[in-house]
């Protein structure tokens, strides 16, 4: 209940920010001659780069607006938002230019003011933002090089606008207009000094050594990291953390992973990660001595959130992974609550953990169910993709009363919940991990 009344602050004062500067629009006289279309154009625009800016927020991981929902709903939302505030700014010259066809010769570079050439360059800038993160991988962009690209469209669009805003001077005079857009470019200054500046210097002083490179079943590794000078970091088991890897903090070359150790262990981090693109292929040459840095933690993917008598889980493939950081916690706790995990592989040979998995039944009050979607002919276990059948066959008689963690590819996220709902599980009762930011 707590998150959630937190959460619902988190949301008024997002729609407050939004919202003050269309309301301080109708402070002071008004313009004469401007027109109904004028100023929707304007107020459309006005809205679309508050909203712009608040992206530098919503992306800078700060706890206090991520920790009510989960850094991942956040990034959907950050994405979701993102495209209504370009189209509020897209519609901003359409309808002007509509509405008064006359001020297409302001989108001439050559005759038009700086100003006016600046906004039009900032509604470029944020076409490549939008373009680049729904189509990156069809146009064969790496995680690294889509981040680059991103932050630099970010900055670049925002001032531009605002000198265009600047620049235009209808809608800043008055102490009042003057004063909030002063406020508001301070707060958007402030946030991305404090991602790009203090984040990493931060970072940098509470640096980590790989200690060991693990190899696992199905192309996965796992780095074993320990601290350098300080105690290391508390986390709650099955979130994550964005790891750098042989650079400097500063460099944009880092990625979310979640822990795989036991949250009991601070001093000794461990990631589990599976070779999948050009940065994880990239995993199992790591060599111990290795400098690394650590942001986090986030996530609300944990069963520290739901004190309850028993939990399910579902996992696919390297979704194991903050999954094994809850078993391996609870095993740490000495905590008996019935524990019930759907493990899904295409094989026996490819069930990362499974040895450990075995161990883990004997120290936890755990049952794990193996379902195998390419099986061998003698396989007499479950087999093929999970659904409401195969999870009622398991689930005990209170099923009603747990909490259910789901963590895997999308299309199997999506089939599991469906199958919950089809066996009476509240959506609210189902919880998912990921990591498809972009």
């Amino acid at each position: 209940m707590r998150y959630l009344y937190y959460g619902l602050v988190v949301m008024v004062g997002y729609l407050t920010l939004t919202m003050t500067p269309l309301l301080v629009l109708l402070a002071g006289p008004d313009i004469p001659g401007r027109g109904f279309w004028r100023e929707l154009s304007v107020g459309l625009g006005f809205a679309g780069l508050s909203m712009m800016g608040l992206q530098f927020f919503l992306t800078g991981r700060f706890q206090g607006i991520t920790s009510p929902y989960g850094i991942d709903v956040v990034y959907h939302f950050h994405r979701a938002i993102s495209l209504v505030a370009f189209t509020f700014l897209l519609l901003h010259p359409a309808i002007l230019l509509l509405s008064a066809p006359a001020t297409v010769g302001l989108l001439n570079p050559l005759s038009a003011p700086g100003w006016m050439t600046g906004g039009t360059i900032a509604l470029f800038a944020f076409a490549l933002l939008v373009v680049s993160s729904l189509y990156r991988l069809q146009l064969g962009l790496g995680y690294e090089q889509w981040r680059i690209i991103h932050g630099y469209a970010a900055v670049i669009g925002v001032t531009l606008a605002l000198w265009h805003i600047i620049g235009v001077n209808y809608y800043l005079q008055g102490y009042v207009k003057r004063g909030l857009w002063i406020a508001i470019v301070f707060t958007w200054v402030m946030a991305l000094l404090y991602v790009r500046l203090v984040k990493p210097l931060l970072m940098k002083r509470r640096p980590y050594t790989v200690a060991a490179v693990i190899k696992e079943r199905c192309r996965s590794w796992t780095l074993v990291l320990r601290p350098e000078g300080h105690a290391g970091m508390e986390f709650k088991p099955g979130q994550f953390a964005w790891l750098t890897i042989g650079k400097s903090p500063f460099a944009i070359r880092e990625h979310p992973f979640s822990f795989s150790s036991s949250a009991m262990h601070p001093e000794q981090l461990a990631f589990t990660i599976k070779e999948l693109g050009d940065f994880t292929a990239t995993i199992g040459g790591v060599t111990p001595g290795t400098r690394a840095y650590i942001d986090g933690p986030y996530g609300s993917f944990t069963p520290d959130r739901h004190t309850v008598p028993g939990y399910a889980f579902i996992a696919g493939g390297v979704g194991i992974t903050p999954i094994m950081s809850i078993l391996r916690t609870f095993a740490d706790r000495h905590d008996r609550r019935p524990l019930l995990l759907f493990s899904v592989s295409r094989n026996l040979e490819e069930v990362t953990f499974r040895e450990e998995l075995e161990l883990l039944q004997n120290q936890l009050n755990l049952k794990v169910v193996h379902v195998l979607t390419k099986p061998p002919p003698d396989w007499t276990g479950e087999q093929g993709y999970i659904d409401a059948g195969m999870i009622g066959r398991h689930l005990p008689e209170e099923r009603m009363a747990y909490e259910y963690f789901v963590c895997g590819p999308t299309p199997m996220q999506q089939g599991v919940r469906a199958a919950l709902e089809q066996l009476g599980i509240p959506p609210e009762q189902v919880q998912s991990e990921s990591f498809n930011f972009v």
